[in-house]
């Protein structure tokens, strides 16, 4: 089975003095519109893994059937909630062909169920137990990525930090690049997987778009 984990421990440092998560969009919440999403793809239990005001993002997800962990290190960078988030989940115990973890960003908002069962899908009907299945769109990566269960150990050990640049936003970049041959790009029909919140002019251009 796939474990999803949603990242939402960061600090929003490039949004100013806003929590972007707990922004407005569509009614809700930033978090709760890509949380949304995901549950209602049904492709997998559900885990968030928080930290920076944890307690305000706790409460905005007390009405969902998902998991909460907190990540008391989420201040060195996303890869330790990656780490935080397999280790709570039932996939941290046997390897099967069809475990894996679907490593999502909280701040997606414009991806659609369909778009993350695509992705799924691609990863359940894979050839290579080894697999490690990226979005891409018009030759640029994206997210979520999916890595095998076979990498558990390989992601609990790394130690791969976050810069500041919207270049280096990806965890566990170094287990991506070290099982190249392993990759599986699947092309997007949309932008969505390209399209996260970094900025304030990000959240603008996303708002104007709804």
């Amino acid at each position: 089975m796939l474990s999803v984990i949603i990242l939402s421990a960061g600090l929003s440092n490039r949004m100013g003095n806003e929590n972007k998560l707990l922004l407005s969009f569509q009614g809700k919440t930033i978090l709760e519109t890509t949380i949304s999403n995901i549950l209602e793809a049904g492709i997998g239990e559900v885990i968030v893994v928080v930290g920076h005001e944890a307690e305000k993002v706790k409460a905005v997800l007390k009405n969902y059937p998902l998991s909460i962990i907190e990540n008391l290190d989420y201040q060195k960078g996303m890869t330790t909630s990656i780490q935080a988030g397999i280790r709570s989940t039932q996939n941290s115990k046997p390897k099967t062909h069809n475990a894996g973890y679907m490593i999502c960003l909280s701040d997606m908002v414009l991806i659609e169920p369909y778009e993350y069962q695509l992705l799924a899908q691609q990863f359940l009907l894979r050839a290579d137990e080894k697999a490690i299945i990226q979005p891409v769109f018009k030759g640029k990566r994206g997210n979520p990525v999916i890595f095998s269960s076979f990498y558990k150990n390989a992601i609990l050990e790394t130690e791969d930090t976050d810069g500041t640049s919207r270049d280096n936003r990806e965890g566990c970049r170094s287990v991506v690049q070290a099982h190249k041959k392993h990759v599986k790009l699947v092309e997007m029909p949309t932008n969505h997987v390209l399209q996260d919140i970094d900025f304030k002019e990000d959240y603008e251009r996303i708002l104007s778009i709804q």
